[in-house]
């Protein structure tokens, strides 16, 4: 044999290998769902066996976080990696404007859209090939700003809406672009159909399915017959986990977990896709309108819309192939602009700079190279809390708070229901990470609030017309 042969002969298994495809990702995004809202987390009364199973096949953080209290910046840092105070968007597209004449400060005019020129996940993954989709909540803008627009293929069922005003149709078609349904069936259950229609579609190329949900956001609504069964069920070990509607729609919600997972598991996807699952901000513990105890978030302190671990704190799940361990659990904390340069660097798609870091090492059983989180809410959402900045650097936290610019000092390790604040027995530590925060908040152009020379103590929750835009400093 002369050499040109051998050469020939050596090649041909390189030639004819079929190269390795790129994984796919199901991100599934839950709406106020809380840290406590599972039974792989401790819930005794409601039951999510689906979640449970993914959380027993892949990585669970003790320690996520949303990039925000509340659901449309949070939403943003997925898509984009970037934190909320540098994308614009900081609070919910319903309250960018400011609406309380008498506060203490005047809140910054938010952003009512994410911009186009930000580079989501889905516009670099769709240049690797993928096919992709949203399905469900998108709540980052309306005509113009729709996921079609932000690099989406498939887009259903989202557009500037936070919430549905009835999860059973025909009462969705008020708020939901959802025209067409079955009488009575069930929001959560359609958005499911239509996540596994896309995945069966799209089983022979690589593809991204993002199905951010309605559930479990008020309406508190479940389903006639999970209703009864929660109603007839005891109370659970965690105070405040007994509210049946709200514990039916929490298995709906792990129904179409369970019904993702079998497709992909029909369509012998499983071992090639990265699945996600997390919420959007911590539990809602109260409805506002329709004034309800809704869960609990205990041991965490507060809910959504707050800066404490309630309201930031969120379930966490990453299964994937080849890098999990099964049943595996990181306390590292992590956050939702990690979620797109994790994303990115498995299906070698390219973003701009970002906040984020990849988790990919974490994921491996490693670890992440010291760093601080950061939160900036300038706002007064319904849930009437008041704005205010977070660091998380190791163990400690710290919130400043807007109004009068005091700082609260807590250890997570020690009193994760922030119960102790150490701000005075510490000073040097709550200097340190006040600074560390005041110089993030000014290299990521922060909008702040300002002083409000008509506060009124007795009224400062009364509703005004709307304010406009903070004039420039």
């Amino acid at each position: 044999m002369n050499r040109r042969d051998f050469l020939a002969l050596a090649a041909a298994p390189l030639a004819n290998a079929q190269p390795k495809r790129l994984p796919n990702f199901v991100f599934i995004l839950m709406d106020d769902m809380g840290w406590r809202d599972t039974g792989y987390n401790g819930s005794t009364y409601y039951e999510t066996p689906n979640i449970d199973a993914l959380s027993k096949s892949g990585m669970t953080f003790t320690d996520g976080y949303s990039a925000c209290p509340v659901c449309s910046p949070t939403r943003a840092a997925i898509m984009t990696g970037k934190y909320p105070a540098r994308t614009g968007v900081t609070v919910h597209l319903q309250g960018a404007a400011h609406r309380l004449p008498y506060s203490k400060v005047i809140a910054p005019q938010a952003k009512l859209a994410l911009d186009l020129e930000e580079r989501t996940i889905a516009e670099a993954l769709r240049e690797r090939g993928y096919r992709t989709a949203c399905i469900g909540k998108w709540h980052l803008g309306k005509k113009g700003f729709l996921a079609s627009d932000q690099g989406f293929d498939v887009a259903i069922g989202g557009d500037e809406a936070g919430s549905t005003n009835d999860f059973f149709f025909p009462g969705w078609r008020k708020k939901i672009p959802i025209d067409t349904g079955r009488d009575g069936e069930y929001l959560t259950d359609r958005l499911t159909d239509e996540a596994c229609r896309f995945v069966r579609e799209s089983a022979a190329q690589p593809f991204f399915l993002y199905l951010p949900h309605f559930a479990v956001h008020t309406p508190i609504q479940g389903k006639p017959d999970l209703v009864a069964k929660y109603a007839a069920k005891k109370p659970g070990a965690i105070a405040g986990q007994n509210f049946d509607k709200y514990a039916a729609m929490i298995e709906s919600a792990d129904q179409s977990v369970g019904r993702v997972m079998k497709t992909l598991d029909e369509l012998k996807l499983t071992d090639n896709t990265v699945v996600f699952f997390t919420s959007d901000n911590g539990g809602e513990m109260v409805a506002g309108r329709q004034g309800l105890p809704i869960t609990s978030n205990a041991p965490l302190r507060s809910s959504k819309a707050f800066l404490y671990e309630g309201g930031i704190r969120v379930p966490l799940i990453v299964r994937a192939p080849g890098l999990t361990k099964a049943g595996s659990r990181s306390a590292t904390p992590v956050s939702s602009v990690d979620y797109a340069p994790t994303i990115a660097e498995m299906a070698g798609a390219s973003l701009p700079p970002i906040d984020g870091v990849s988790l990919a090492p974490v994921l491996r059983g490693g670890s992440l190279k010291p760093r601080a989180l950061f939160w900036h809410f300038p706002h007064y959402p319904p849930q009437r809390s008041r704005p205010g900045a977070v660091i998380r650097r190791g163990d400690e936290k710290l919130i400043l708070h807007y109004e009068d610019m005091r700082a609260e000092l807590f250890d997570l390790k020690n009193d994760i229901g922030e119960t102790t604040d150490l701000a005075n027995s510490k000073p040097g530590r709550a200097k340190a990470l006040r600074s560390e925060l005041e110089r993030w908040l000014k290299d990521v152009g922060a909008a702040m609030p300002r002083p409000n020379p008509n506060y009124d103590p007795a009224r400062e929750w009364e509703q005004g017309e709307f304010m406009g835009p903070v004039p420039a400093k």
